[in-house]
C-alpha cells in the first residue's frame, strides 16, 4: 500500500480540482446602477417645477395709483384671493404639473366698459379673459394663456391668444334658465402652426347663492361646451359661477383635452381643475 501511494504522488495526480466560480456580482451591480441612474434622470427631467403664486407676487404686478375708475356693474380692480387644485398633463413628452392651492385672481379695468380677469394657476401657467359691456350684457371678447414646461434644463413656453366673435356671451342682463347662446373664439399658439377655432353652446343653468367668507353672494351658474378644430382638436367643458352684479368669476370648474402637433410629435394636453374665490376684498398694489 505504501508503494502505491508513492507512485500516485509521483505521477502528479492531485485528485479532482474544484471548479472556478465566475464572479458575476460586478456585472449585476453595474446593471443596477445603470437602472438607478436612468430612473434618477427621468425623475429629474419630468419633475414638476411649478409652484403656487402668492398674493404678494400678484400685487407686485399691479400699477401704482390704480387704473380706470370702477363702477357698479364692474368688479373693483385689484387682486382677489382664490384657492383651488388641478392637474395639467402632456402625453408627449410625458409631463405633469399641479395647480394651486393658492391662485390669485387679478382684475384690471380698461376704458369705461371693459375689464380683464387673470388667474394664476401656478408660476408656470396663467390665463386671462377680456370682458366688455354691450347694452347691459357682458360679452367675452377673448384672452390669452401662457404656459411653461420644464424638461430638465430646457424651458419650453407657449402663448395662446384668442379673439371671440361679437355676441359671445358671458353674463346676459336677463337670463332665463335653460337659455343658450352660441360662442366662437379663434386664436393662435406660439408653439403650434395655424389657427384654432373654439366654438359651442353656452347655457344658463340658474341663479344660486354662494357663501364667500361668511357673505352670501348671488351667482349666475353657466355651462360652457366647446369643440376645438383646426390646428388643435379637442373639447372643453367648463362650469362657471359669476357674480350676478359684476360678472366676477366666483368659481370655475373645467375639463379640457386638446391634441396638437409639436416638435415631439402629436401630443394631447389635458387640464382638470377647479378654483373658487375665498374673499370679495380686492387687494391693491403693494406700497
Amino acid at each position: 500500500m505504501t508503494l502505491v501511494h508513492q507512485r500516485d504522488r509521483a505521477s502528479g495526480d492531485q485528485g479532482p480540482q474544484p471548479k472556478r466560480r465566475r464572479r458575476r456580482w460586478p456585472w449585476v451591480l453595474g446593471v443596477l446602477l445603470l437602472l438607478l441612474g436612468t430612473a434618477v434622470l427621468v425623475v429629474w427631467l419630468t419633475t414638476n417645477r411649478a409652484r403656487p403664486v402668492t398674493m404678494r407676487q400678484a400685487q407686485s404686478r399691479l400699477p401704482k395709483g390704480g387704473g380706470a375708475a370702477s363702477s357698479a356693474i364692474r368688479p373693483v380692480p385689484g387682486v382677489y384671493a382664490y384657492s383651488g387644485s388641478g392637474t395639467e398633463h402632456l402625453s408627449s413628452p410625458p409631463l405633469s404639473q399641479a395647480e394651486g392651492p393658492t391662485m390669485p385672481g387679478t382684475v384690471t379695468l380698461q376704458g369705461s366698459d371693459c375689464w380683464i380677469f387673470r388667474i394664476d394657476y401656478s408660476t408656470h401657467h396663467w390665463q386671462t379673459w377680456r370682458y366688455c359691456l354691450h347694452d347691459g350684457d357682458l360679452w367675452e371678447m377673448g384672452g390669452q394663456s401662457w404656459q411653461l414646461w420644464s424638461i430638465g434644463p430646457i424651458n419650453a413656453t407657449n402663448l395662446s391668444t384668442f379673439t371671440c366673435a361679437p355676441g359671445t356671451m358671458s353674463l346676459p342682463a336677463k337670463p332665463v334658465p335653460g337659455q343658450k347662446w352660441e360662442g366662437k373664439c379663434t386664436g393662435t399658439n406660439s408653439s403650434v402652426k395655424g389657427k384654432t377655432v373654439s366654438a359651442g353652446p353656452y347655457q344658463f343653468i340658474g341663479r344660486t347663492t354662494l357663501s364667500i367668507a361668511g357673505t352670501s353672494v348671488a351667482a349666475e351658474h353657466f355651462l360652457r361646451l366647446r369643440t376645438d378644430s383646426g390646428a388643435q382638436t379637442g373639447s372643453e367643458r367648463s362650469e362657471v359661477w359669476l357674480d350676478a352684479r359684476t360678472g366676477l368669476p366666483l368659481r370655475l370648474q373645467q375639463d379640457i383635452k386638446v391634441t396638437s402637433a409639436t416638435p415631439f410629435g402629436t401630443s394631447t394636453y389635458s387640464q382638470v381643475g377647479i378654483f373658487t374665490v375665498t374673499s370679495m376684498v380686492a387687494h391693491e398694489a403693494l406700497p
